[in-house]
This record gives structure tokens, sequence and C-alpha cells, in this order.
């Protein structure tokens, strides 16, 4: 498997050691996890197979949080993500989750960006300053949250009856989407008198 210059090849091996080929060394989950959060580049694969493992390792580090102090998923929303596996959205599905995280990564970097005025030269925000930012902006991005959340809602709806009515189009003929398979009852005969 070929990997781009800036990405880290990550091997596992068959007793699950992970070697890191850029230090020339055993990592641990926890060291995976530290190049997610630097945003550093990197593909995990099978030492053996060259079969790409880098969505394996990701959702392992996902279960350790999740198994840990405060989970990031509520069991209602991963009974209703379960749910969406085999279902005919499931593409969308994903879609939109994707697109939804990067608004919100969006957000943040607007809002990190807003925050930086609470810096007062030295390493780290004014704690007092960031408080008051903090009680302030909370509820501001909550509500913006809230806002996407709802637009998506509407769109999603509009694209669902949009789809919807192009089946109706599509396949009017047949009996499911709309065409009538009563028969006309049966003329009576006509009186005749002999």
């Amino acid at each position: 498997m070929a990997t781009s210059s800036n990405q880290r090849l990550i091997k596992k091996y068959p007793n699950r050691r992970l070697y890191d080929t850029q230090t020339s060394a055993y990592i641990t989950l926890a060291d995976v996890k530290q190049l997610v959060l630097e945003n550093e580049g990197f593909r995990v694969i099978d030492a053996k197979s060259n079969e790409d493992l880098t969505r394996s390792i990701l959702l392992q580090i996902i279960l350790e949080e999740e198994a840990g102090g405060h989970p990031l998923f509520s069991s209602v929303m991963l009974e209703q993500m379960i749910r969406f596996y085999g279902h005919a959205m499931q593409g969308i599905m994903g879609s939109y989750l994707e697109k939804s995280i990067q608004s919100f990564i969006d957000i943040q970097a607007r809002f990190q960006e807003q925050s930086k005025a609470l810096y007062d030269g030295k390493a780290g925000p004014n704690p007092e300053l960031w408080t008051q930012f903090m009680s302030v902006q909370a509820p501001m991005i909550q509500g913006m949250m809230a806002n996407y959340v709802e637009q998506s809602k509407n769109l999603y709806l509009q694209l669902q009856e949009q789809l919807q009515q192009q089946a109706r189009t599509v396949f009017h003929g047949f009996p499911a989407f709309g065409a009538s398979t009563e028969q006309p009852p049966p003329k009576e005969p006509a009186n005749t008198k002999k």
C-alpha cells in the first residue's frame, strides 16, 4: 500500500502491536490518538496482508473514549446510527454526519479566532476574561448549532419530498406508486323484455 509522503505508516503485527515506521518504535493506541489530536496524517496497515486498518484503529480509539468518563454519543444516538446500517439512506446519513461535524469544526475555528482577543500576550488566555467570554459565547454557539440542525432538518425533509415526487412521476404506472389497481365494476346487462 502506498502512502503519501506526509503520512506516517504504522504497521500492525499479528501480536496486535503497532509499529511506527517513522520513529522505528512500537506505539500504543494512546500514541495514535495523540497523532490524531496533533492533526498528523497516518495510515495503519496490516504488516502481513497490507490491508488498510486505519478505520478499525480509529474506531478502537473512539470505543475507548466512549467507555471512559464523558461519552460523546448517547445510547439513543448509537441505536439510531445502528439502524441506518444497510438502510437505503445509509450513504446520505454518513454524508450528513460528516458535513455536520465539518460545520461544527468551522464554528469552533471562528470561536477560537474570536477568543484570541482574550490572550494577554502570555501562553494562554486570561482566566477571568475566558470565563466571561465563555458565559456569553456558549449559549450563542448552542443557538447556532440548534439553528444549523433545524435548517438541515428542513432541507432533508424538502429533499425527501422531492425524491418521493420524482418516484411517483417515474413509477406512476406501478400499483405501489399510486396507479389504481381497482377494476371498474362490470356493467349490468340492460333489461331486455321478452
